[in-house]
């Protein structure tokens, strides 16, 4: 920023007073998570009944002194603690990640001077200086800005930049990203990608936007699956009955021969021949190969439960932007008037042809009005169709510099950029709301009214439309300085410019299989309604209630039960709204999957049943918060996972169909001496054994079982449904 623009001569705080606002607000960061430690994980596994069994019958051997055997149980019991440990060991980062991203360095105004300083240093009252591609450090209030916008996608879902504008009032609080009343305040985590601007902090770590989404994450804890609550009820039930069992067979054995440490033996080899105890080992191989052939389709699991869950899956929840969308930018129609009579060129009904000729000026001078390198997304659209469509032509004009800008402001939405030629002329071009390129073209109100149907129909299709005008002639040396105005400047209409974030090609035919599966789909985006309306129907999303965030705001939960399920669409909500659809839907019964890729997703993700991140473009946040990644932002994956998913579930219940089933004859073969008074023919190591290795081992063959015939066909089984009929 030149001197001369600066807002007055500008102190900031002192250092002193910098200090004592570190000790008294602490540093700008978010607070640390509390973990499990190793010790209390340990402590969760071994208090299992198998494992206790397996404590047990290993130190009876080692009270008859079978070392040999009792060593051998031990590591049986090792062996499965292990196993679990590595399963359970799943360490959330979650704040990690959000404290490296709320926390990025600074440039604040400290005694008059700027200073480079980091992040974590930053304090309320902190005057903060920024200018294109910074990341923000803290929340704060604009105090002066020039052609600002900011991406606040990772807060608010909203792809396209929102353009920020100086504050006409003390706000009494901070309001909510992506609300009207935001358009003065800049978020910690934001990312500035057009102007420059000087903003005072008046929050910082746990208090600001993305520090109440990390509030919101340490309050979610991850429950267990369905299958992991069945499994430990059969283990519970069955441990019952096997103690009653135990206690009659020692009795048994004891008052029929003498022997009450052999009966106690003999009445816990009954036990773990009753007790399903391979189960972990069987969950945890058919899970980890389920990971393996999840990883084989593009998918990462980082929780191993949720491969089963996936397949049980009977609502997705997915976020517009980054998931069924492109996450950026991109044109979609170039239209115009030309002798009285509307014309458009769309772009995505001719994909492979080229641009025709009446079109090449509007995008010719869509890029001049541009900056060279530019980090606006519209301007990057721009920019990418011209060297696309224009490479090689007369129209891109690479040679020519720079000579002045003249930024948006609230008075006109539009901007020019003045660029000098190789012959010493200067060329105007302009862009910006179709209101105020008219009003720089000096249009009359009959041709406004002709372009005013054309603007409206593009805006209903969820476009984001610029104007374009140029200079009616160019601007030689003859005539001057230039001008310090735009309205100063004789421009000319050009034509309009549409740009949406493009619906990724997959999409359509990924959510036609969801719902041939049976699986509702439900978009929750905090995008404009239009928009959010406008991406369903061209992703078939089908018919549905569009709910909007203050709707949701003014529901109470009974309400809100009532319309859960007629909702297609939410449109303009805020992370803690996400998270509440979540918990809504699943009180009334359904099994949740979200997908998202921002740091407003990350709480949602987290509480429900199956998080999905997406891997690419989606943050560090989303990805630690989920439990699933897709390594590659195709949707398709996510289809071929559910699939997956399923074909997983049907082999595992398989797999543990025949894992109860062995459980009879060994029973009986453990039961049959103790009652006619014969030798034991099994001792605990080798129900140990058979359990622990052998039947395992051949239960993995159901595992390679393929899929079963119209497994995408059939409705979602019941999330109360027991395993068994």
């Amino acid at each position: 920023m030149p001197p001369e623009e600066q807002p007055g001569h500008l102190q900031g705080l002192t250092d002193r007073q910098a200090t004592q606002r570190l000790q008294e607000f602490g540093p700008n960061e978010l607070p640390g998570q509390q973990r499990r430690s190793l010790i209390s994980l340990t402590g969760e596994i071994v208090r299992e009944p198998i494992f206790l069994l397996l404590l047990a019958c290993g130190g009876i051997y080692f009270a008859l002194g079978d070392l040999q055997e009792a060593w051998i149980l031990m590591a049986f019991v090792l062996f499965i603690t292990a196993i679990e440990l590595v399963q359970d060991w799943r360490t959330e980062r979650s704040l990690e990640a959000l404290r490296d991203l709320a926390s990025p360095r600074a440039l604040v105004i400290r005694e008059g001077q700027r200073r480079r300083i980091t992040g974590r240093e930053v304090v309320p009252g902190d005057l903060i200086v920024l200018a294109e591609g910074d990341r923000v450090a803290a929340d704060a209030v604009l105090i002066w800005s020039t052609h600002l916008g900011v991406d606040e996608s990772l807060l608010s879902g909203e792809s396209v930049a929102v353009r920020k504008r100086l504050r006409t009032g003390e706000a009494p609080t901070i309001p909510q990203p992506g609300t009207d009343a935001a358009a003065a305040w800049v978020y910690a985590g934001s990312l500035i990608v057009q102007g420059q601007a000087i903003a005072v902090v008046r929050a910082t770590g746990a208090a600001t936007a993305m520090g109440r989404i990390g509030r919101a994450l340490e309050t979610i804890a991850v429950e267990d699956t369905h299958l992991q609550r069945q499994a430990r009820r059969w283990v519970v039930q069955l441990t019952g009955v096997a103690i009653a069992i135990c206690l009659g067979v020692v009795l048994l054995y004891g008052l029929k021969r003498g022997d009450w440490l052999q009966g106690l033996l003999a009445g816990l080899a009954l036990a773990m021949g009753i007790l399903p105890n391979e189960i972990p080992v069987v969950l945890a191989i058919f899970l980890a190969l389920g990971a393996w052939r999840f990883s084989q389709q593009g998918v990462l699991t980082r929780r191993l439960p949720v491969v089963e869950t996936l397949g049980s899956t009977t609502v997705l929840c997915v976020d517009k932007t980054g998931t069924l969308t492109e996450n950026r930018m991109a044109v979609q129609q170039l239209c115009g008037v030309e002798g009285g009579q509307p014309w458009c060129h769309a772009l995505a009904h001719h994909p492979d042809e080229t641009l025709p000729e009446p079109v090449h000026a509007l995008v010719e001078y869509g890029i001049l009005a541009s900056r060279r390198d530019p980090f606006d997304p519209m301007e990057l659209a721009l920019t990418a169709l011209g060297r696309s469509c224009l490479n090689g032509t007369e129209h891109l004009h690479d040679s020519w510099q720079l000579e002045r800008e003249y930024p948006l402001s609230p008075a006109l939405l539009a901007m020019s950029c003045v660029w000098r030629t190789e012959s010493g002329d200067l060329e105007i071009a302009a862009k910006g709301a179709p209101e105020a390129i008219a009003d720089l073209c000096h249009f009359t109100p009959g041709q406004w009214q002709q372009l005013l149907p054309l603007v409206e129909s593009m805006a209903a299709e969820g476009l984001r439309v610029l104007g374009v005008g140029r200079g009616q002639r160019r601007w030689s040396a003859a005539d001057g300085r230039l001008p310090s105005h735009q309205h100063e400047f004789e421009f000319q209409f050009v034509g309009l410019i549409g740009l949406a974030d493009p619906l990724r090609p997959e999409v359509p035919e990924a959510i036609a299989r969801c719902r041939a599966a049976g699986v509702r789909v439900v978009m929750i985006t905090g995008d404009h309604p239009e928009t959010a309306r406008r991406i369903a129907e061209q992703a078939g999303l089908g018919a549905g209630r569009l709910l909007t965030g203050p709707e949701l705001e003014r529901m109470d939960e009974a309400d809100l039960a009532q319309c859960i399920r007629m909702v297609g669409v939410v449109a303009r909500v805020a992370p803690e709204q996400k998270l509440r659809m979540v918990r809504a839907l699943q009180r009334s019964g359904e099994v949740v999957a979200m997908t998202g890729d921002g740091v407003n997703d990350a709480p949602a993700l987290k509480a429900a049943q199956v998080g999905i991140a997406m891997g690419e473009r989606g943050t560090d946040v989303a990805r630690e918060a989920a439990d699933l990644v897709l390594l590659r932002d195709d949707f398709t994956a996510m289809v071929a996972a559910i699939a997956l998913g399923r074909r997983v579930f049907d082999n595992l219940r398989q797999g543990l169909v025949y894992t109860l089933a062995v459980h009879l004859p060994i029973a009986g073969l453990t039961l049959l001496p103790v009652a006619f008074g014969w030798p034991l023919l099994l001792q605990p190591i080798h129900i140990a054994c058979l359990h622990l290795l052998i039947d395992p081992a051949c239960t993995v063959v159901f595992e390679a079982e393929p899929a079963q015939p119209g497994s995408m066909e059939r409705p979602p089984r019941s999330p109360v449904a027991p395993l068994f009929d």
